[in-house]
């Protein structure tokens, strides 16, 4: 037979290790309800000596176990009362409520992104540069009152040279037909 290369070496390792861990998650659960003490997923983890992130990449030994509500012992399902079992109806009820809110939170937020986002990209939605624009429109509108300035003053200029223009060719037209 031949003898194992490194590869092989490391990942029967790394199985060895796995196992052994699991099986601490296990001893620590069964520790837990023995004592009937609180148990959570990082009491487990750290009875076990493993990080919490081990309990919740193996979906087995996250639902092996059933976390009681916060600050309550696990009772035997013997010992289940029905006044227990309405609170934990209300504590589940209170929850899923609050998830509902929070869920509807994102999903009115996500609305809100999304419309904005569809809103710039069919080019109906005010441009990004709202600030530079508006002080734009403000030059243009100094530079159209100054213009308007100037077109008065010219149109009083104008009717001015058109007044002389007339008086003008009044006094030369009474030059010319004036009797001799």
């Amino acid at each position: 037979m031949s003898r194992p290369g490194p590869a092989e070496q490391l990942a029967k390792a790394r199985a060895d290790d796995s196992a052994r861990r699991r099986r601490r998650v296990l001893a620590a659960l069964d520790d837990l309800t023995r004592d009937g003490l609180t148990i959570t997923v990082s009491a487990v983890a750290r009875m076990a000596n493993v990080h919490r992130s081990l309990i919740y990449r193996h979906s087995d030994l996250h639902t092996a176990y059933w976390p009681a509500p916060p600050n309550r012992r696990k009772v035997p399902p013997e010992q289940v009362s029905r006044q227990s079992l309405l609170v934990d109806l209300a504590d589940m009820t209170a929850r899923s409520t609050r998830q509902a809110q929070h869920i509807a939170q994102l999903e009115q937020r996500l609305s809100h992104v999304l419309g904005q986002d569809a809103w710039q990209a069919t080019g109906l939605g005010a441009p990004t540069d709202i600030g530079t624009l508006q002080e734009k429109i403000t030059r243009l509108e100094q530079q159209v009152a100054e213009l308007i300035s100037q077109l008065g003053e010219r149109d009083e200029d104008l009717a001015a040279a058109r007044t002389t223009n007339r008086e003008l060719m009044t006094q030369l037209n009474s030059h010319f037909h004036q009797p001799r």
